[in-house]
């Protein structure tokens, strides 16, 4: 099987550098085929504008409708097509990076930006003339695996944690982001106190990142709920009978299956309660 990796830190000499090796070498040695972005190593440009495209774009640059034509003309960027092609060959995503500020670092949400666009990634219709979303879309048939390190311990993102379940905190980019394209989410992989890990910690992640890329393509993803199912109205409204009661995040959610993402959640940190650092 095909499987880009998208890498988003930029020290190579880092424990997230560190990850990457190890997960390459055991996606080798499942046999798997893959290819790496390092957007920091290849200077990617975060920025979406104008300079993406090099049609006219007239007075206004229409963000959405202009990467559409440029997509459809063939007039979008050489490194947006590049991105494209590896994506257009890939069966699974693995999206890796530092959690900053609670989210990803500016350079994978710019890769976000100028990649998926409209026409490419989303805004793409069925045969039946309705957009394909949420569970359906341009990436569909594809499966995503999120690895990311957070320097505070478990418990502060658990669901009582003060920083929220990590699962809602990356709910954003699993399920806004990566499932509205189509693709299975799989359960992410967290990795804790990683800016405090010693030797002894890093040995005790590795067994969890191997069994989660053994199981890139035999996992259960997230059992989020599709479009298209019949579970909203038309007007995108969880049906009263789904849930009841219930409001939040966690309503879009189907029936999980047994929890595959407990990784990281046994390497405990001694960070005091601070928050996320780069790491």
């Amino acid at each position: 099987m095909n499987v880009l990796w998208i890498f988003a830190h930029p020290e190579q000499c880092s424990l997230n550098g560190a990850l990457l090796t190890e997960g390459l070498e055991q996606l080798r040695r499942a046999g798997h085929d893959y290819r790496v972005s390092d957007l920091y190593a290849m200077g990617w440009n975060p920025v979406a504008d104008a300079h993406d495209v090099s049609h006219d774009v007239g007075d206004r640059f229409i963000v959405g409708a202009e990467q559409e034509r440029g997509y459809r003309n063939g007039t979008l960027s050489a490194d947006i097509r590049a991105e494209h092609a590896k994506l257009a060959l890939a069966d699974a995503v693995v999206f890796q990076f530092p959690m900053w500020w609670l989210g990803p670092p500016a350079i994978l949400k710019g890769w976000f930006d100028r990649v998926l666009v409209q026409g490419f990634a989303f805004g793409v219709t069925g045969a039946d003339g309705r957009t394909r979303r949420y569970g359906d879309g341009g990436l569909a048939g594809k499966r995503a695996l999120v690895i990311t390190s957070v320097g505070a311990r478990p418990s502060s993102f658990g669901p009582r944690g003060i920083h929220g379940d990590v699962e809602q905190v990356l709910f954003p980019l699993l399920h806004g982001t990566v499932f509205y394209t189509g693709m299975a989410v799989l359960p992410p992989l967290v990795v804790y106190g990683a800016d405090r890990m010693d030797d002894d910690g890093y040995r005790a992640v590795l067994p969890e990142v191997r069994h989660r890329l053994d199981t890139l393509f035999t996992a259960p993803p997230l059992p989020f709920r599709h479009e298209d199912s019949g579970n909203y109205d038309d007007d995108l409204v969880l049906r009263p009978g789904l849930s009841a009661g219930q409001t939040g995040l966690a309503v879009h959610y189907g029936a999980r299956a047994a929890d595959t993402s407990g990784a990281a959640r046994r390497n405990p940190s001694r960070d005091g309660g601070r928050l996320p650092a780069p790491s």
